[in-house]
């Protein structure tokens, strides 16, 4: 007589080779879910710059007063944890984090010519963490000082 069904010691194998199917694949979805942090903040970083040089070229000038959200709507903090808000000034500098580390710094600052003017900004790196020290790796032609106008730059 036949009987419809599985017998325990298959039941057995399929169980065990779920699980192995599983202790392969959390660990390389774990790396994809860090792999695209990794990619986010060095977009994120380079949008930054470029969002940067597209205001001053629109305006002419970024005097004080204005604020990073009329410049860019990239999220920083102003702190790790802190996120920087509509009126956080260019005076100010933000961050890109990893929640926790501070990989990017952005620093407006005005040259040696005008004090109302913020046309350097600076891009540093800092923190050393799993996610930072990619994201350093990656934004590394960044980490320098714009200059998008004053002396050093010609019309």
């Amino acid at each position: 007589m036949k009987r419809a069904g599985f017998r325990m010691i298959e039941l057995i194998f399929v169980i065990v080779i779920l699980g192995i199917l599983a202790a392969v694949a959390i660990p390389k979805l774990a790396a994809t879910r860090t792999d695209a942090e990794i990619s986010k903040m060095a977009t994120n970083a380079a949008t930054f710059v470029s969002d940067y040089g597209a205001a001053w070229t629109a305006r002419g000038d970024l005097v004080t007063g204005t604020t990073w959200s009329s410049v860019t709507n990239t999220q920083t903090e102003t702190e790790a944890g802190t996120p920087s808000d509509a009126g956080t000034a260019l005076g100010t500098a933000v961050l890109l984090t990893d929640g926790t580390n501070t990989c990017v710094t952005f620093t407006a600052s005005a040259d040696s010519n005008t004090s109302t003017e913020f046309s350097i900004l600076t891009v540093t790196t800092g923190s050393t963490g799993t996610i930072c020290a990619a994201v350093q790796k990656m934004v590394l032609g960044l980490t320098k000082a714009h200059n998008f106008g004053g002396t050093g730059v010609t019309y």
